[in-house]
């Protein structure tokens, strides 16, 4: 099977309206540029995006927001984007706001084919309105659902052409970990290289996992918000 696509516009080609997308990444760091871009560009519409947040208003996935392409966010943070907010307060975008643990531990759960699992994190708080609870060895639990996509996308540091990733540094957060709970997974990477090139103990993501692989081009990477330490006198 050859999982090589020749660019990002030949991915999202194949996705339809009304997907539901797990987009890797933590703020800026480690986002698929190159697909959401491609996406943005292509018009999809009606998505449900599932991210740890949704970048900025300029950027990332603040680019489909603007574009009104997103129908629904499943994300644990609102800050940092404008437009975000604004539509968020205005009812013009469904959002799902999930714990940031629990946001991880579901989606790990939806990629090792649990079917729930019960965390005392937001018992008695409306986050758990509607949700199972369980008391466990005198400790009030939630029932939360795995989560699941239609599609993922992932952008890994390097990865060959079987679809084995490897993540640099911070940049890998959440992307090995959506690589795994999507239908179809699709890998930006910034290197792509042949078999064997990769050290197995350096894989972090199996190609069993990717079903689509293509090199990604005129990365940014941004920073959302650049401090700098006085100079000294």
């Amino acid at each position: 099977m050859n999982k090589v696509l020749a660019s990002a516009e030949a991915a999202v080609a194949m996705v339809p309206d009304g997907a539901t997308i797990l987009m890797g990444g933590f703020g800026l760091c480690g986002i698929p540029e190159n697909l959401i871009q491609a996406l943005q560009a292509r018009g999809t519409r009606d998505l449900t995006v599932i991210s740890n947040n949704a970048g900025v208003d300029d950027f990332g996935i603040g680019l489909l927001l603007k574009a009104r392409q997103v129908r629904k966010m499943i994300s644990t943070y609102v800050g940092e984007n404008k437009e975000f907010e604004r539509q968020y307060l205005n009812g013009e975008v469904e959002v799902e706001l999930v714990p940031q643990g629990t946001f991880s531990e579901r989606i790990r759960a939806g990629g090792a084919g649990i079917g729930g699992f019960f965390t005392p994190t937001a018992y008695g708080t409306i986050v758990a309105e509607g949700k199972e609870s369980r008391l466990i060895d005198g400790k009030h639990y939630v029932l939360e659902q795995p989560i699941h996509a239609d599609f993922a996308f992932v952008h890994a540091w390097k990865g060959d052409r079987v679809g084995n990733l490897v993540y640099r540094r911070t940049a890998r957060n959440f992307n090995p970990v959506m690589a795994t709970a999507a239908r179809v997974t699709i890998a930006e990477v910034e290197q792509l290289v042949e078999p064997g090139a990769i050290d197995p103990d350096h894989v972090v993501t199996p190609g069993i996992f990717v079903q689509h692989i293509f090199q990604g081009a005129k990365y940014e990477k941004r920073i959302e918000k650049k401090t700098v330490r006085p100079a000294r006198a």
